[in-house]
């Protein structure tokens, strides 16, 4: 009996966990927690629109259904970016 080793993981990111305060974001053994204070735009999204991220780039982050883009800088340190485009 021979094994087959697993393939490569199809995603490199996803949304661990979302509570009443934020989301947690995993990626390549990284986890940022991305607060609704800070990132407003996540708060009354349905579990099926946070969930749907993608890692174009190495850092870049996309929510194709919330058309939201962000980068591992501005999750950990948005201090860092006063400027942020106001909730709807």
């Amino acid at each position: 009996m021979s094994s087959f080793a697993h393939g490569a993981s199809t995603s490199e990111v996803e949304v661990t966990n979302i509570s009443i305060h934020g989301l947690w974001l995993l990626f390549h053994g990284k986890e940022l927690f991305l607060s609704y204070e800070e990132f407003p735009w996540f708060k009354d999204q349905t579990v099926k629109s946070i969930v749907n991220v993608e890692e174009q780039s190495p850092g870049h982050f996309y929510w194709s259904d919330l058309d939201l883009d962000l980068t591992e800088q501005i999750i950990a340190h948005p201090e860092r970016f006063p400027l942020k485009a106001k909730s709807l």
